[in-house]
């Protein structure tokens, strides 16, 4: 008897954003369906079962609100999430306090976005195709799973420390999913994404007519998270005027909101990661001790992707699977297996998510080749035997030395890098990723 494959509606005005949602879930083994409006996504919901759905906030004819209070008042088993833009996350908590699960924000992250349907189906019980990462028989991951368990029952905080891809935002969502706040809300917030300017009102919320433009009452991390798990990550990007805040709340358990009079309690678990190595930045005077201290009670390392050898042709085949077209799988080579298992991977798992996506675009037939996967040469991106460097990897290489050029000088201030490199915060955290610079 064949599964059933588990149905994504996803509500969006935006012809192009609908595709990527689209074409993000089939990579996943689920069956999206697309609508484009309030009354297009009431249709659907009224129509069919739905394992999960996604709704843009702003439609042509009313409020991504409006589908969540339709599930809500139909009494119909769909988590439903939100899609709004940054910096206008009232909305969004509007729609979570009506019954919706948790929100992405615009521009929408793939990762994020795998992550939160994984997350999402696997509470239900239901598990897509290719959802789960933190899989393996290596040595190095049977020790994260076996460790993974016994944070799970603590209560105490949680340091995730390891290169950039290598699965630490999976790790916390595990450990919160395995203990006992797993039926509470998992809230992750990206230190490094925030300006400056906002983190507090985000963190601890604000009062309606606290500064210009606080036209209602909000809630910040804290109180979203309340009774659950809040994961910080690249925490090591926080201002130290923030770090004296975020120590404050997590030794007081408590929070002020901005224009409060009062303080109101919290219960918070908290996990948090960076790629960065947090006690070089105690010494430097980048971050703070206490703090420091305060969050690294419980350690776990993610191993890079090169220390999990053993499990790479597993990971192969799995995203092979995920990103191949259903009517033509495609399988690797004996070369290009050994291609696999032999390359360094400084983008650790993301990397490998990204060659095999590539490598089933390019390939022409069932059998993906060693050349299809354009492994880089080198560790640094070095030349190929014959002297000649592809151009793509050329230009690579010199935008990467151009970045860590402007991280050194700015002693890893990304938004003063971004600054000197004349492009925004979030092109430069972009750029970062896909070049795989830590």
């Amino acid at each position: 008897m064949t599964e059933s494959v588990l149905r994504v509606l996803v509500v969006d005005d935006e012809p192009d954003i609908r595709e990527l949602l689209e074409l993000t879930l089939r990579k996943m083994g689920l069956q999206p369906v697309c609508a484009g409006s309030v009354a297009e996504a009431r249709a659907c919901l009224a129509a069919g079962a739905f394992d999960l759905a996604l709704t843009d906030m702003r439609l042509p004819d009313g409020e991504g609100l409006e589908v969540v209070r339709f599930v809500a008042e139909q009494g119909l088993d769909t988590p439903i999430a939100v899609i709004t833009a940054y910096g206008n996350t009232d909305n969004a908590v509007l729609a979570m306090k009506a019954g919706a699960f948790d929100y992405l924000q615009k521009p929408v992250s793939l990762a994020q976005l795998r992550s939160l349907v994984g997350s999402a189906l696997k509470v239900d019980g239901k598990r897509p195709a290719g959802a789960a990462r933190l899989e393996g028989e290596s040595p190095a991951m049977r020790d994260v799973l076996g460790l993974v368990a016994k944070l799970a029952r603590s209560q105490a905080a949680v340091y995730i420390s390891g290169e950039s891809g290598t699965g630490k935002e999976q790790a916390a969502r595990l450990i919160h999913e395995q203990g006992p706040r797993a039926e509470r809300a998992f809230v992750a917030v990206n230190c490094g994404a925030i300006p400056e300017t906002l983190m507090e009102s985000e963190f601890f919320g604000y009062r309606k007519g606290a500064f210009t433009g606080a036209d209602a009452e909000r809630d910040g991390f804290f109180q979203l998270a309340q009774g659950g798990t809040l994961f910080l990550d690249e925490v090591a990007d926080l201002p130290l005027a923030m770090q004296v805040k975020l120590l404050r709340a997590i030794q007081e358990k408590r929070v002020r909101k901005l224009g409060a009079a009062q303080e109101e309690a919290v219960d918070v678990r908290i996990i948090c990661a960076t790629h960065q190595d947090l006690a070089a930045r105690v010494e430097a005077g980048l971050f703070r001790q206490d703090l420091y201290y305060r969050l690294n009670v419980l350690p776990l390392r993610m191993p890079p992707l090169r220390e999990l050898r053993e499990d790479i042709p597993r990971f192969a085949e799995r995203l092979l699977a995920r990103f191949s077209p259903p009517e033509q799988p495609r399988r690797l080579s004996a070369a290009a297996r050994e291609a696999l298992l032999a390359y360094h991977y400084p983008g650790n798992f993301r990397e490998l998510e990204n060659i095999l996506e590539r490598a089933v675009a390019l390939s022409g037939g069932q059998l993906v080749e060693a050349d299809e996967l354009r492994l880089q040469p080198g560790a640094e991106g070095a030349p190929t035997p014959d002297g000649c460097e592809p151009l793509q990897d050329y230009l690579d290489r010199l935008e990467r030395e151009a970045i860590v050029k402007a991280l050194e000088a700015t002693r890893y201030n990304r938004t003063q890098a971004a600054r000197r490199l004349g492009v925004t915060f979030r092109s430069l955290r972009y750029r970062m990723e896909r070049l795989g610079v830590k």
